[in-house]
Order: structure tokens, then C-alpha cells, then sequence
């Protein structure tokens, strides 16, 4: 099988190594069959996407929608770099699935408004799937309505021109789309379990997601949620696209 690959901008290894880990686990990939690069520790090498057989983007603690000026310049250069990737992602309709930060990410590339509306705090929440998202074979054997954790400052307002809207919450109404056939964003995270959203909580206490004096709270709150269905969308991702 060809491998996947994802690209991760978390500077914090316990994050990165935490996330990689959990795509690795909940995606049934080896390995040898998920490969990462660091987009946030280096520039991005070029990729030749015949070599894939799809590509996964993390979190992000980077927002698009921040002002320019208030953007390092490491996040100045992974966002052109994923954009030039993107150039050739789109164009080739290339198996793409990003995760929260997909949405900043492809969204913003197809000219979706990302912005502050609709942030949401780092919990669990309630996504309805709409009835094109029931159709749709990254949803298949999901239920109607599921829980799934979420965290971020930035989401989409309005959708890219052509975009097919396939879940939503009440407090996000953009929780996932899709773009042609198969590119892929959701606002939620179907790479997280309790443990890890426990284990992001405490790296990123002092992240402006939530009061730092208010982590174990938080923490509480992850272990007593149920959520057992997002990490299917990943696995579907995965089954769906292994390429020999």
C-alpha cells in the first residue's frame, strides 16, 4: 500500500508525537504507512503525490484569519506552503482529509469566509450529519447524530462556491465539507479520544483556549464525555483511499 501523509504544524512534540500517533491508531496504519512532516520545524519538501495515496493535515495552533501582520514568519511560510500544495491537491482532485485546521486551510484556499464567528470551546460537542453527509461514503455507518471533540478560534462562516455541506452543530454550522469528490475538511477533531484531548488540555493550558486555572476542569469534563464515532470518518478516509 502506498502510504498516507500527514502533515502536522505542532511545535510541541508531545502534541505532534500525540496526534501522529492517534491518526496511526484510529486509521489502522502501521508505521511505515503513515508518514508526517513537520511543516511548522521546516519548509515543506516537495511532494510528489504519486507516491501517496492521501494526505491527512493536523491541527493547527496557527489561524488563517489572524491579521498578517500578526503572523510569524514561520506561520506566513507553512500557509504559503500548504497553499502551493493545495494548488496541486485541488487541481488533481487528490484524496485530502484535514482536520480542524483543514478547514482554515482548504477552506480558505477555495474561498470559503473564515473567521472568529463561530469558535468553539475545547469540549465535546453534539454534530448533526445533513442528509448529503449521509450519503457520503466518509459518513457511511456513522449515526444521525454523534458527539466529537472541538476546540479552535476560527471556523467557516460561508462555504467555498460548490462546496457540499456534510455535518453540523448548533454552536458551528460548518463541522464538515467536502469539495469535488474527494477533498475533505471537518471543524472537529476525528483523530481525539478522551486521552488525548486530556493530554492537549495540559500542553495547551496557556494557548488562550481557556483560562489556564481552569485546565483540570476541562480535564473532567473530556473523561466524562462519550465519544466513540469520529475516529470511523478517519478510518473510512483511509479505507477508502489505500492505494496500491
Amino acid at each position: 500500500m502506498k502510504p498516507f501523509l500527514l502533515l502536522a504544524t505542532r511545535a510541541e512534540d508531545a502534541a505532534a508525537d500525540g496526534e501522529y500517533q492517534a491518526f496511526q491508531r484510529f486509521g489502522g496504519l502501521a508505521p511505515d504507512q503513515l508518514h508526517r512532516v513537520r511543516a511548522e520545524s521546516g519548509p515543506i519538501p516537495h511532494l510528489d503525490l504519486n507516491h501517496y495515496s492521501g494526505i491527512i493535515v493536523g491541527g493547527s495552533p496557527f489561524n488563517s484569519s489572524d491579521p498578517e501582520e500578526d503572523k510569524s514568519g514561520v506561520q506566513r511560510r507553512v500557509e504559503r506552503e500548504i497553499g502551493e500544495l493545495l494548488d496541486r491537491v485541488v487541481a488533481a482532485d487528490f484524496p485530502f482529509l484535514g482536520a480542524c485546521y483543514g478547514v482554515g486551510t482548504l477552506g480558505r484556499h477555495q474561498g470559503a469566509l473564515i473567521d472568529r464567528t463561530f469558535a468553539e470551546p475545547i469540549g465535546p460537542a453534539s454534530i448533526t450529519v445533513t442528509p448529503a453527509g449521509a450519503e457520503d461514503p466518509l459518513l457511511s455507518g456513522v449515526p444521525a447524530s454523534f458527539d466529537a471533540f472541538v476546540g479552535h478560534k476560527e471556523a467557516c462562516t460561508t462555504l467555498p462556491v460548490g462546496a457540499v455541506l456534510l455535518a453540523s452543530s448548533a454552536s458551528c454550522p460548518v463541522q464538515m465539507f467536502r469539495i469535488r469528490e474527494n477533498l475533505y475538511a471537518t471543524q472537529f477533531h476525528p483523530e481525539l479520544d478522551v486521552d488525548g484531548l486530556v493530554q492537549r488540555i495540559d500542553v495547551y493550558r496557556n494557548a488562550g483556549y481557556f483560562p489556564p486555572e481552569e485546565a483540570e476542569d476541562y480535564m473532567a469534563r473530556a473523561r466524562a464525555s462519550r465519544v466513540e464515532w469520529p475516529s470511523a470518518i478517519l478510518r473510512n478516509f483511509v479505507d477508502r483511499y489505500a492505494a496500491e
